[in-house]
């Protein structure tokens, strides 16, 4: 390996350990009350080495969270291959509940972190992976209307809706409103219920 490979491979574990320790911060703490000298201690490093990636933590934001959208892209983008588009939905559901079980730190910075949002400069651009991920539903919910799934025709409060569901069935978990049932029994009675979900919207709006 190269003096140019070596430093571009030190520079990328450098990013990944700052990104890393932000978001665990991020999470653990809050936006606001996580400052750059915190995340430098996290690492144990000088707040001057992040800021050699960084200008500041709403730009580490703006990263982690289009990092977490890409991933949360790349799971949908798996269903492109089946055929049948409420198949294809319905997957998708399934792929966006098992993301958030088993990413809950990032689903809590993309979905569910105290507003830091409005901190950023740049509030449109960090959305445009968000608006990917929506448009993608947005198509299957449009096809399935077209191969007469759903009888009306509302691509944009169906998937409001299918997303709301979702959503709210992982949310209950990451925010341990599961709790009262057995720890082995939470995460299945919630797919339980998204499989009554399906049951539900197949053929009835």
């Amino acid at each position: 390996m190269g003096i140019t490979e070596r430093k571009e491979r030190e520079k990328a574990e450098m990013k990944r350990l700052i990104m890393d320790a932000a978001r665990r911060l991020f999470v653990e703490q809050g936006f606001e009350k996580t400052s750059i000298r915190n995340i430098a201690d996290e690492i144990e490093y000088s707040p001057g080495t992040i800021y050699l990636y960084y200008k500041d933590k709403s730009e580490l934001l703006f990263d982690l969270h289009q990092e977490s959208f890409q991933k949360l892209i790349e799971q949908f983008q798996r269903v492109l291959n089946i055929r049948d588009p409420f198949e294809r939905l319905t997957t998708m559901g399934r792929y966006y509940m098992q993301y958030g079980f088993e990413n809950p730190e990032l689903y809590e910075l993309m979905f569910l972190m105290s507003s830091p949002i409005e901190t950023i400069e740049c509030r449109e651009e960090i959305w445009e992976d968000g608006h990917v991920a929506f448009e993608m539903l947005r198509q299957i919910v449009r096809e399935c209307i077209e191969a007469g799934y759903f009888k009306i025709d509302d691509v944009e409060g169906t998937s409001m809706m299918i997303w709301a569901t979702v959503h709210g069935l992982v949310t209950i978990h990451l925010r341990k409103r599961t709790t009262m049932f057995r720890e082995d029994e939470r995460i299945p009675r919630l797919e339980h219920a998204y499989e009554r979900f399906v049951e539900l919207i197949k053929g009835k709006i």
